[in-house]
């Protein structure tokens, strides 16, 4: 009766709560057992190669899938061409400042992590222009072949477009890879039910090894995360209101108030689409028509908080390794980030996949996901809000180029503020 009443218990847990789980554990484990904890390791390591695993055909598929749903037809690609620019471009600024955050926090600076994968250690990268150049794939097989992620996501983006013009004669390829890629989400799914017990095995390890110094790093990232997620959304976002859309940035802020804090509690930006939906409609004055389109297209491919997540993280498994970044590295990281946020929204897990992407892309280990694993849920929530903050944001400035934007509904605090006044 007892076993069964524990088994519903672990069972009804949600999966960032047995992850948290099983980081405290490993790290209590660990503490008592000492150098011993070695032996949990392999635990780990199972994890880690089945996330591996999982990196080249999950962003292939999704990144082909995520192209090819964007139908190009007169004013919707209009607009959806306005919006990609815009969300990418406020990916790249987002992941540039989760990099300077990292480089003034220096969270894992000091925590002297040895390299347990022979292949990271030595790294030499390549020259700015060779890392350009070597974007564009001589053999695509080859690159799917030897996980040449910036090689993949150029190739997929290609093969996506090529699709979406080949009209109908595309269309039976497409549905393939659209049932490619449902299944690879059900396969990532089942593999982030395993992450407790790898987090378990690696942190065991890392706390047996490191001891308990291994703690206070991670309160730094938080606080980098947490702090770029605000200078982002507060000087960024509004930033753009102001001097792009001519806007008072007043009304936006008040006005993503409820998506953000539904955005926060669930860590789901599809599911707070109602709620966004409803803002930029209500709050913000967006047209049915730019609303309805650009928000579910954030909601699929704006990663601006992940992305800002990704460069404090990234940074600070480089720096707890002692493997010193180069600026081709940086440049990778932001490239990467930027170009795989088309296709991995939606996916359970999808922040430890990004970063893991982004980690195999130049080169640091991935025994560094455990350490971030066990607060992913903490920065999740951060995150996550930013994304949401990002797609009102784009569709606010969107709605204004198209003139689909109700000034006088947009305005309406503002109005109010005067009054009082």
């Amino acid at each position: 009766m007892t076993n069964k009443t524990s088994t519903n218990f672990w069972g009804g847990l949600a999966l960032w709560k047995k992850i948290l789980v099983g980081m405290v554990l490993g790290v209590i484990v660990g503490a008592i057992m000492g150098p011993s904890a070695e032996m949990l390791k392999p635990i780990g390591t199972l994890f880690i190669n089945a996330i591996k695993m999982l990196i080249v055909p999950l962003v292939f598929c999704s990144l082909i899938v995520g192209v090819t749903s964007m139908k190009d037809t007169s004013k919707m690609g209009r607009i959806g061409l306005k919006a990609i620019i815009l969300y990418l471009g406020t990916t790249a600024v987002a992941i540039t400042i989760g990099l300077t955050l990292a480089n003034i926090f220096l969270p894992g600076v000091g925590l002297n992590m040895s390299i347990t994968d022979p292949n990271v250690a030595g790294k030499e990268a390549p020259a700015l222009v060779q890392t350009l150049l070597n974007m564009i794939p001589k053999n695509p097989v080859n690159a799917l072949a030897s996980g040449n992620i910036l090689q993949i996501i150029i190739f997929a983006l290609g093969l996506g477009i090529a699709l979406t013009l080949c009209g109908e004669k595309g269309e039976p390829a497409i549905k393939v890879f659209e049932s490619l890629a449902e299944a690879m989400y059900k396969l990532t799914e089942i593999v982030m039910k395993l992450a407790p017990y790898g987090v378990f095995g690696l942190m065991a390890w890392v706390a047996g090894k490191y001891g308990m110094d291994i703690l206070l790093p991670l309160i730094k990232v938080i606080a980098a995360v947490y702090i770029g997620c605000l200078l982002h959304v507060l000087v960024f976002y509004t930033g753009m209101i102001s001097f792009i859309g001519r806007l008072n940035p007043i009304q936006y802020l008040k006005g993503l108030v409820n998506p953000a804090a539904v955005a926060f509690t669930t860590t789901s930006s599809s599911g707070t689409l109602p709620a966004t939906i409803k803002a930029a409609r209500e709050e913000m004055g967006v047209s049915k028509g730019i609303s309805s389109f650009v928000l579910p297209l954030g909601a699929t491919i704006n990663m601006d908080g992940t992305a800002l997540y990704q460069g404090v993280c990234a940074l600070f498994i480089a720096q707890a390794f002692g493997i010193d970044l180069e600026f081709s590295d940086y440049i990778v990281i932001i490239l990467t980030s930027t170009l795989a946020s088309i296709g991995t929204a939606g996916v359970p897990g999808a922040g430890l996949i990004m970063l893991s992407l982004v980690l195999t892309t130049v080169g640091l280990p991935l025994e560094g996901l455990a350490i971030v694993a066990g607060i992913d849920r903490i920065l999740d929530m951060a995150r996550t809000s930013v994304n949401v903050c990002g797609d009102l944001m784009v569709t606010i400035l969107v709605g204004k180029s198209e003139n689909e934007l109700d000034e006088s509904i947009y305005n309406k605090a503002a109005s109010r503020l005067d009054k009082t006044a």
